[in-house]
């Protein structure tokens, strides 16, 4: 299969509660991963929320002003901000932000998964109390319940029997970044499968007994290429797709993008808004084969 421009198509990496078989998980995860934990439960309590929020009708929105984007000084300003005792900074910021016009999946990609990250590096350094990541993420959850219907709304086309299957690597502990690229995946129209316990199965399992177009797999660290290179491999011998298209993500591929073609993927994109069009080219791929 002809390997696609890699970088990374993952803002964080995901987590998983064991494998089997071909895909055993690793050691336990060390007291830094701890934030993961929390980062998880965004996943596990707004991302359902989220996609039966999004397929809700809503009404057209009215004609935004000409959006500027989401700047540095925007960034740096919110996460003081949503670490703040009171909700009014951060409520203030993102409605100057949607005023403006900002796409929602701006602030979705260029504010709330960098501040994601932010927030964890802040801890891991003993910048900030635990308790008080603990809020700000709680309240990205907010963010999220209240952005989710604005995002769905240009969501106008059926799955067409386009599938994915996005998991993490066995042991990875943050999803805030792949549920993210699970919500663009939907709006253009495809129909994800990944939720919490399909995420603690087999993924050569899975793709064995459904059918799935293309399977997203992400990892954090160095130490789960190895993983990758087995799991890949496992995933094309058990696939009932037999040109099933293989993509990975992750901070691991941001600093070396070129291990996407190394641990046997066909490719990553640059971010969760790049991902359902590098799926595009594994699919037109696939046909020209046939």
């Amino acid at each position: 299969m002809d390997r696609l421009t890699p970088a990374s198509f993952l803002p964080d990496a995901a987590t998983a509660g064991h494998a089997c078989s071909e895909f055993e998980s690793p050691a336990a995860p060390t007291p830094q991963e701890r934030l993961a934990r929390i980062v998880r439960t965004i996943e596990q309590d707004i991302i359902p929320r989220l996609v039966r929020a999004h397929r809700e009708p809503a009404a057209a929105p009215a004609a935004p002003a000409p959006a500027t984007g989401v700047t540095t000084e925007d960034l740096s300003a919110f996460v003081p901000l949503i670490l703040a005792p009171d909700d009014a900074g951060w409520q203030g910021l993102l409605e100057g932000l949607l005023a403006k016009g900002v796409p929602v999946e701006d602030i979705y990609l260029d504010l709330l998964s960098p501040v994601a990250r932010e927030l964890g590096r802040m801890w891991e350094e003993d910048r900030v109390a635990f308790s008080d990541v603990t809020v700000a993420l709680g309240r990205m959850q907010r963010v999220m319940r209240t952005l989710s219907p604005a995002f769905g709304r240009s969501v106008d086309q059926p799955a067409d029997g386009r599938r994915i299957l996005l998991l993490p690597a066995p042991g990875e502990q943050h999803t805030f970044g792949l549920s993210i690229v699970a919500e663009f995946f939907r709006r253009a129209g495809w129909e994800v499968v990944g939720d919490t316990e399909t995420r603690a199965a087999d993924p050569a399992a899975l793709v064995r007994r459904e059918w799935f177009d293309v399977i997203g797999i992400s990892a954090g660290i160095e130490s789960r290429l190895d993983w990758l290179k087995s799991g890949i491999s496992a995933v094309r011998n058990a696939s009932r797709n037999r040109a099933i298209g293989v993509m990975v993500g992750g901070p691991v591929f941001v600093v070396n993008p070129e291990r996407a073609g190394e641990v046997g993927a066909d490719g990553t994109a640059a971010d969760g808004r790049q991902a359902p069009v590098l799926a595009e080219q594994l699919l037109e791929q696939r046909l020209r084969r046939l």
